[in-house]
């Protein structure tokens, strides 16, 4: 798979593996399906039928001007598995982790285990970056990152360049700040109702931090894993992380 047009969107989408699906979702601006790819996705692919794909306006996926709320991008990924068969398996991260839970809320039965990284609640916390991003200029978004994100991006002036491009078109060309700002809580009632098993997975450095002890606590049987890290477990704890999914989503 490469290409696949889902909701009007043309989407970047790869399979790694065999087995039953598990599909994976990155988080928002820097991510893409390479944040998997190269950490532990290789990995769950030994047991899985891995899906990864980039999510709208990320990555090699199409840019679209809105539909950067948890809600349009549940709906991207329910037309992007809906070849899969059975319940599949669901990891997301950041904002990611967001889209997979609205969509096993909203259909249970097509998920059979989630694992929640770094989940930010409530939402408008995604990433911790809006609050100074606000205010950014388009030619000095680089330098506003956060440092963690400045080494996780340092791959050459070309790699760079491009990232530099695909933040400025984000950031100042589409809804996603806005989208990410109004987008709203989730009640305790409603997180009360997933069905599925769930694995929260947070850094103990992350101010996301309390957001996986809300999920724990109120999530019926949802299990809380906290790894040295921050909010970018999959560079910072990649092993570790990988363990932790693979136990929770067996074979």
């Amino acid at each position: 798979m490469s290409a696949v047009v889902a909701n009007g969107l043309s989407f970047h989408v790869q399979e790694l593996g065999a087995g039953p699906p598990l599909v994976m979702l990155h988080g928002l601006l820097i991510g893409s399906l390479a944040s998997w790819y190269f950490t532990a996705a290789p990995t769950l692919a030994q047991r899985h039928r891995v899906r990864l794909f980039d999510l709208r306006g990320h990555g090699r996926s199409e840019v679209a001007r809105d539909g950067y709320g948890v809600g349009a991008m549940a709906g991207d990924l329910e037309a992007l598995v809906a070849d899969l068969p059975g319940p599949i398996d669901l990891v997301g991260h950041s904002w990611g982790a967001l889209v997979a839970l609205r969509f096993a809320l909203d259909h249970p039965a097509r998920v059979r285990r989630l694992a929640l990284v770094e989940a930010p609640l409530p939402p408008s916390k995604a990433g911790e970056l809006t609050a100074f991003l606000d205010e950014v200029e388009p030619a000095k978004v680089l330098d506003a990152l956060p440092e963690a994100l400045r080494d996780a991006v340092a791959g050459g002036r070309r790699q760079a360049q491009r990232l530099l491009r695909s933040l400025q078109t984000l950031l100042f060309e589409t809804s996603l700040l806005a989208d990410l700002r109004a987008e709203p809580d989730l009640a305790d009632d409603e997180l009360a109702t997933l069905a599925c098993p769930t694995l929260c997975v947070y850094g103990d450095r992350s101010a996301c931090r309390p957001a996986g002890e809300r999920l724990a606590r109120v999530v019926p049987g949802a299990r809380l894993a906290v790894l040295p890290g921050g909010h970018y477990l999959h560079l910072d704890a990649r092993a570790a992380l990988t363990d932790a999914l693979q136990e929770h989503l067996g074979g």
